[in-house]
């Protein structure tokens, strides 16, 4: 079997138990729906649509300012390139996963040349001790909650603001990859403004576990941000509109932000559903956000034929997507959304029945 016959297989079940549903067009027509067709567009950053949005962002993050981009990889370079030329030093640190340093095509070092310090082993999450023994002067540091590529994990609530409090007590500035930050509110039970008063900047997406089109906030001091202005001018990100992401985004956000908690409860119950299966684990065990990795032991070629004969005779589809991991063994991604709810009880007890059989079997011939 192929990847490629596994997402086919995907999509044709009825029920999925990731996400907000397929990205189609009706996601942006629902945004657009009860809008007066006479409300005027924004234009290269100008307008009540996008000022307001911006304001509303920043009052919630508890920041002087905020700016809409298009992108997260656009505003979260040039963050760290105003960081980085108010110390005079293009020196930053971050984790290995970090997003700048696997999908970005080296962004920040081939358009800032600005030199990054990887900190931690890429499987452990940055801790209060990795900062302390950098041995490097940095300009910044980036902490990302959750760090996605390793489950989703989080530092304590406790060890983050000693983070906060160190990099303060030397002058590091610090700035939070907060792409799924909305996500991780139930766990730290902390409001937003609570978690982005620890940082100097702050960056949200809306697309992931809001569900909107694209785009992205990033907030911070009003100084900051007018600088951020000319940035997004110098990286093209200054379009002469925006609104299909401000709307979007504003729409899913007041939509989805109330269901954060309960995004929440539903990825632990799924992630105990797959705790019960045999060589199955999930990263970390209890999810601290909507999302988290499922680890099988048995190899890709054995999983890929069983998920999809699950999601024929069930329905139901968990992933369209399989990796495989260093022992082994495979691997995949859940963020859990609106989808999840919908799936009949019956179906899913089902499908973990099936998927251990399944597991069991494929162990005992190997």
């Amino acid at each position: 079997m192929t990847e490629k016959n596994l997402l086919t297989a995907f999509k044709q079940t009825m029920f999925r138990g990731v996400g907000h549903g397929p990205r189609t067009l009706h996601a942006l027509k629902e945004s657009l729906r009860d809008l007066d067709d006479s409300v005027e567009s924004d234009m290269y950053g100008k307008g009540a649509i996008i000022e307001n949005f911006q304001q509303k962002m920043a009052q919630l993050l508890g920041k002087e300012a905020a700016v809409f981009f298009p992108s997260g990889t656009m505003a979260q370079q040039i963050a760290l390139r105003i960081w980085c030329d108010r110390k005079g030093l293009k020196r930053v640190a971050y984790h290995p996963l970090c997003h700048l340093e696997i999908h970005e095509e080296d962004g920040l070092k081939e358009l800032h040349r600005i030199e990054p310090i990887l900190l931690a082993d890429k499987n452990s999450l940055i801790r209060l001790e990795d900062v302390m023994n950098i041995g490097e002067d940095i300009a910044c540091l980036l902490l990302e909650l959750p760090q996605r590529e390793i489950g989703g994990q989080l530092p304590d609530y406790e060890e983050l603001a000693a983070i906060s409090a160190y990099c303060r007590e030397k002058g590091i500035m610090l700035h939070l990859d907060g792409a799924r930050l909305f996500e991780i509110l139930p766990h730290y039970q902390k409001t937003a403004e609570e978690i982005c008063q620890l940082f100097d900047s702050v960056y949200v997406s809306f697309y992931k576990g809001i569900g909107g089109i694209a785009g992205a906030i990033l907030a911070g001091e009003e100084s900051f941000l007018k600088e951020s202005v000319v940035w997004k001018r110098r990286h093209g990100g200054d379009l002469i509109s925006l609104y299909p992401y401000i709307v979007s985004a504003d729409h899913y956000f007041e939509q989805r932000l109330p269901k954060m908690g309960q995004y929440y409860d539903n990825a632990k119950e799924l992630a105990g559903f797959f705790n019960q299966c045999h060589g199955v684990e999930t990263r970390p065990a209890e999810p601290v956000s909507n999302m988290f990795h499922v680890h099988i032991s048995s190899p890709k070629e054995v999983v890929e034929p069983l998920l999809i004969t699950i999601y024929e005779s069930t329905g139901i589809g968990l992933t369209g997507n399989l990796k495989e991991n260093d022992g082994g063994g495979c691997y995949f991604e859940l963020s859990v959304g609106d989808q999840y709810d919908h799936i009949p009880k019956e179906g899913l007890q089902k499908v973990f029945l099936l998927l251990e059989e399944g597991l069991r079997a494929a162990s005992s011939s190997r």
